[in-house]
């Protein structure tokens, strides 16, 4: 029956995803079957401990983290977890053997934001790296199946994906991050005053990341290949139109994708991908 309570428990994190993004689930439906449930196990974990530090307001945020972190450890340790999220994760983490340190950095990040609301350029970078770039590194164990050579050679462009994406995510969610969970995570940017020089800097940042990226995609194995692209071409098109738009824009409004064009990026991706343009 263990079979089932592991079945089971998987199922949970594929409908977390789900019902939490439209994007990534249409970016995992289009990976290689064996990895589906390996990453809804990766997205679940993310999505729920991020949950706790965004959202949870009326209850207290330190002490829900701190429980979902013994419990996280205690899961690995004694491989099994009677948190669905937690079991299927930790079943994930044994098999790609994902590092101890990607899942410490990981929630250190989650801890961050609960106390710091302005970032340096120190803190700035270690955020990013627990939050974001580690979470590509942890899919990255999924994809390269044991290999470590591959996995040194894609190391860097998967931390650059992650990072492309926090960022975007940064100027998507700015009037949100600032006016309900007061933070501003971009060093040395005022949200009251922030303009197009500012705008512009970050988003060349973003674009470098995005550019280093591209070049690790191409070289992803194939059965990830397409769902990776896929998200890397989501992302794109959504920075490209926060890059069309003014910075009182950004200030003001949460730019988004409308599902339609969502499935035509699918549909595109998916020619390029069978045409192995890509």
């Amino acid at each position: 029956m263990m079979a089932l309570f592991n079945t089971t428990a998987l199922k949970c994190s594929k409908l977390i995803t789900e019902h939490y993004s439209t994007s990534f689930t249409l970016g995992i439906k289009t990976l290689d079957r064996r990895f589906h449930m390996p990453i809804y196990a990766i997205y679940g974990f993310v999505r729920y401990a991020d949950e706790i530090v965004d959202t949870f307001h009326d209850y207290d945020k330190k002490t829900l983290l701190a429980r979902f972190k013994h419990d996280t450890y205690q899961a690995i340790e004694e491989g099994i977890s009677l948190n669905p999220i937690l079991q299927s994760f930790q079943l994930v983490v044994k098999q790609y053997k994902i590092e101890h340190e990607l899942i410490d950095s990981f929630l250190k990040s989650m801890e961050m934001d609960l106390y710091f609301q302005d970032y340096d350029a120190e803190g700035y970078n270690e955020y990013i790296y627990g939050s974001a770039e580690v979470v590509g590194l942890m899919c990255l164990r999924v994809f390269c199946e044991g290999n470590y050579s591959e996995f040194d050679r894609l190391c860097e462009p998967a931390r650059k994906l992650g990072s492309a994406f926090q960022k975007v995510n940064f100027l998507r969610d700015l009037k949100s991050d600032f006016v309900d969970r007061g933070r501003t995570y971009f060093p040395g940017v005022n949200f009251n005053e922030f303009g197009c020089d500012a705008k512009l800097v970050i988003e060349n940042d973003i674009q470098c990341d995005f550019d280093e990226a591209y070049k690790g995609i191409m070289n992803l194995p194939r059965g990830a290949k397409l769902g990776v692209y896929l998200a890397y071409a989501y992302y794109q098109t959504l920075f490209n139109k926060i890059k069309q738009l003014p910075a009182s824009r950004i200030q003001n409004e949460r730019i988004r994708v409308p599902n339609p064009q969502k499935l035509a990026l699918l549909a595109q991706t998916y020619l390029k991908f069978r045409l192995n343009v890509i």
